[in-house]
Order: structure tokens, then sequence, then C-alpha cells
């Protein structure tokens, strides 16, 4: 985890200008100017990203991720091509704001003393009053992160939710023809840069899943021994079996407080679900049922477990307390449901929906209500989301022999952007902020 040292500068008038003249767009609340929620007409918030002053590449670098992330937020809709340079603590704003720029960001960036230093500004060009400004130092290696935390800081104060760009997802890569397919395991920035390789691909490597509370992962590993439950740490490389189990174990996920992990166990014909502590031994059965229970995820606050099953006739979306006992089934639409995972927030629950020999990731409300279909195509699979629980990212094989691909797309299916990655990637698990 890297260190960062924040100085907030904010004018007072500035603060006053929250209550005066806004943009012309929903106002939900009085520390926020956007409206994310569903329905209406929606329109994203036009913003203009100043160059940033400083010298060498490392001021075009920050303001270029900035750019990106904006790009990929669906909210948040930068000015296109080249923008003039202004001073970042007095910026000249007539000219954004006949460009239509509602919001304008300007910063600097400079190495001196031995850090990587950041300065950024948010200005509301209506008013002319700057709303938001922060100033970063950290190690000399760290540009890339602070980018996203300037991004991250700038989407909050427009919209009032937390931001997602300084988070990472681990997914599988793969590598190698059908018949000899490498899959190891990797983790990038959000926005695909930065791309590290946890695992050699020696076993086969299957299912990971982010801890909510720390920068570790669980996930299935298949060597010439029993399939074993994998504990990694993604910042020293670390790794240990949690356990190693008779017959088949799939979906490992942590409980909300990191210090437990719920997954599948096959017995036989069925498989049910299982508790253990991430120290390893002692399993809890949770189930006890002749049919196939899997791909199990706790609610945010830990007192549910939703998961699927067979026992119906069909794969199925099902709840039951923490503590297992008896479950109810919350999908009733046409088709399969599959590999449910509960939003951050705790207000929907994602999954993937076979029918019509299609695959489709889908949302619906805990108690089944709402279901609305995001995307499909020949085959989506494995959401999982971003740590504000505002957007998704899935993996979609389109046939034809193509790798599969990782793609990010918001809650509302308003943008789908892809996640770019050097070969091919399955299953994602998005990681919490790293601040």
């Amino acid at each position: 985890m890297i260190r960062l040292s924040r100085r907030t500068f904010l004018a007072s008038s500035a603060l006053a200008a929250v209550g005066g003249t806004l943009p012309a767009v929903p106002v939900r609340a009085e520390d926020r100017y956007l409206d994310i929620r569903p329905g209406g007409n929606f329109t994203p918030v036009s913003i203009a990203v100043a160059p940033f002053a400083g010298e060498g590449p490392d001021a075009a670098k920050v303001a270029g991720i900035v750019v990106n992330d904006f790009k990929r937020s669906v909210y948040l809709k930068p000015l296109e091509g080249p923008q003039p340079a202004v001073d970042p603590a007095n910026p000249a704003m007539e000219a954004y704001k006949a460009a239509g720029a509602q919001f304008l960001v300007t910063g600097r960036v400079d190495r001196s003393g031995g850090r990587f230093n950041t300065d950024f500004r948010l200005f509301e060009t209506g008013s002319g009053q700057q709303v938001a400004g922060q100033h970063y130092a950290t190690d000399l290696s760290n540009g890339r992160r602070v980018a996203h935390i300037v991004a991250d800081a700038v989407f909050t104060r427009i919209t009032g939710e937390k931001g997602f760009f300084d988070s990472r997802v681990v997914y599988v890569d793969e590598t190698g023809s059908a018949e000899k397919r490498r899959k190891r395991l990797a983790i990038v920035d959000q926005d695909g840069g930065n791309i590290h390789y946890l695992t050699r691909g020696d076993n086969l490597v299957v299912t990971p899943r982010f801890s909510p509370t720390a920068q570790q992962v669980a996930y299935m590993s298949f060597g010439d021994v029993e399939p074993e439950v994998m504990l990694l740490d993604v910042e020293t490389g670390s790794k240990h079996s949690v356990g190693n189990f008779p017959g088949m174990t799939f979906s490992p996920r942590f409980s909300p407080d990191g210090r437990k992990i719920i997954m599948s166990l096959s017995e036989g014909t069925s498989s049910n679900l299982y508790t253990m502590p991430v120290g390893g031994n002692d399993p809890h059965q949770l189930t006890n049922d002749a049919s196939i229970d899997t791909s199990p995820c706790f609610s945010p606050d830990g007192s549910q477990i939703v998961f699927e099953s067979d026992r119906g006739g069909t794969q199925q979306i099902y709840l039951m307390g923490a503590s297992g006992g008896g479950a109810k089934r919350i999908s009733f639409g046409d088709g399969r449901y599959s590999t449910p995972v509960w939003s951050p927030k705790g207000d929907y629950i994602a999954f993937t929906k076979q029918a019509g020999g299609q695959f489709a990731i889908g949302i619906m409300k805990p108690d089944g209500s709402g279901e609305k279909i995001i995307t499909q195509g020949f085959h989506n699979e494995g959401p999982t989301w971003a740590p504000n629980g505002l957007y998704l990212m899935f993996f979609r094989d389109a046939g034809n022999g193509a790798t599969a691909k990782i793609f990010m797309t918001d809650l509302f299916g308003r943008g789908e952007f892809p996640v770019p990655t050097p070969g091919g990637a399955s299953d994602p698990a998005w990681g919490p902020l790293l601040g």
C-alpha cells in the first residue's frame, strides 16, 4: 500500500458557490451537482481538463489518465481535442464556458524533494468559483495512482458518490491454444493499465475473489494434488493454502469482514455450502441438500447469503440467513440464473442469465423484484461490482475461436467499455479502493 500526504486547498468563497449558480443538470443534494439515478432525461456533465503545468512528461501523463477515467465514467463527459493552457490557480474560463464545459480541472505536477507532487483544482465555470482542490505528495513511482485519485476526487465532488478509479481488478489471464491453454492470475488497474502477473501458470487457477478489507485474493488452484483454496497477498506475492478437500471445491469468496471464506464443496453428485476461517481448518456446513448449491456471496452486512442452486430443477438464485437454514428463491424469469453477487451498497444482486441461446448480465433487487438486463450476447458471464456499487465488470466470449475479454458497464447500461488486457481475460474480481 503506498502512502500519500494530502493538503486540501479550497477558498472559503468556493464553499458558498455550492449554493449559488450551478450547472444546468439535476441537483439531488446540496453537496452534489448530478443525480445519477435511473429515469428522467440523463445528460452527462461536460467537463474540461486543461493541460497540467509542469516540466517533462509527467504532467501530460497524469492529465491523460484523468481524461481517460472521465471518459469511462459515463457521468462525466470530457471535452474532445486539445485544450488551451491556463494558470492552474487562476484560470481564464471564458473559452471553456463558451465550449460548453460546466466544470474545469486544472493541475500542476513536479518532482521535487524526492517526491511526486500533484495539485489539482476543480472550478464550476458558471460561477467561476473553485469547488474542490487538493495537493498530493507521494513516491516518485506513483504518478499513475495519483491520477486515479484526482479523478476520484472530482467524480465524488460532482456526483456525491464514492469514486472507483483508484482500484484494481484481478482476473484469469489466458494464453495459448485451446488445447494448451495457460491460465495465470493477473492484476491491473481498473482501466487495464499497470499489469502484474501473480502466478506463473504452472497450475490451473480459477475463480479469483478479492477481499473487501485487504489486498488479498482467494482462488482455486488445481495441481497434482487435490484442489486447493489459496490465499494470496497482492502486495507481497506470498501465498498459502487455506485447505484442500476431497472432491471438488468451487467459488471461494470472502465474508464482508474478510475473516471467513464461503465456498461450495462437492460430495458425490451434490455440492453444499461451507464457511471457514481465513486461517484454515474447521469448515462449517451451511446447506445439506441433494442438489448443487454453489456460487455463494454474503450481503454487505453479513446477515444473508445469496447463492445459485438447482434444487428446484433448474439453476436459480436463492437467499438464506448467514447461519444457514431455509432458503428462499428470488429468481423467476425465463431461463437459468447463476453467479449471483451482492452490490457493496446492498441494493442489487448482479447475475448471469442464460436464455434463448444467449448469456446476459443483469441485476435485481434482493427480494427478486426489478430485474433488469444490462447486456446480453453470445456469452457474457461472471459479473463483479466496483467498490462504489455503480459499475460492473464481466467477461465476454465472442465465439469464433476468439479469447474472452473483460468489459465494464455502468449499473444502468448507459455505457460499455473494454478493459484492455494483453491476452485473453476471464473471471474478473474488482478489489476495494486502495486509499
